[in-house]
């Protein structure tokens, strides 16, 4: 068997040069490996997030839906099912949901954040990135629109991370 010694040099350094890099912090301060891994932590959790909610699609909305019921959801018990599946605790309206975590800008959105729309605030959903949210409303129940156009863009309110 054929070995390339050069490549298997460089891969050997390459390994060696990024376990000191990121285990040891001498070219990252600990924070900015602490806050990397935090990073990917919280998009994991998104992208599990926002899995549990498209396996939802097309559940009926209903207006006050009961906490804890799972055949019909209205946007803050969605939203507050979703995310408790993953520890999670939601308060049970979308105007206290908007209140829990911290502020995120409309153009520092990423998958996961709450967004909160009318004036004042009744109805939330779940940024799942490239401008579409994951929400449930009227007749389509739970469902996937575009944040950026037609309705749901004008009455955007604001937004709040809680990964």
């Amino acid at each position: 068997m054929f070995v390339n010694h050069r490549v298997g040099k460089w891969s050997v350094s390459v390994a060696l040069s990024l376990t000191l890099l990121l285990g040891s912090g001498s070219f990252m301060g600990n924070g900015a490996v602490e806050a990397a891994s935090a990073a990917a932590i919280n998009s994991s959790k998104a992208s599990q997030i926002i899995a549990t909610g498209k396996r939802l699609m097309g559940v009926p909305y209903m207006y006050g839906a009961p906490t804890g019921t799972t055949n019909v959801f209205d946007c803050s018990s969605f939203t507050q099912h979703v995310y408790k599946q993953y520890g999670i605790q939601l308060p049970r309206s979308s105007k206290q949901q908007s209140t829990v975590g911290s502020y995120v800008s409309r153009n520092q959105l990423q998958p996961g954040d709450l967004v909160f729309f009318y004036s004042p605030i009744h109805h939330v959903a779940i940024y799942m990135g490239n401008g579409k949210i994951l929400h449930t409303y009227g007749g389509p129940g739970v469902t996937i629109s575009d944040m950026n156009s037609g309705w749901w863009s004008s009455h955007y309110k604001t937004a709040r991370r809680v990964l």
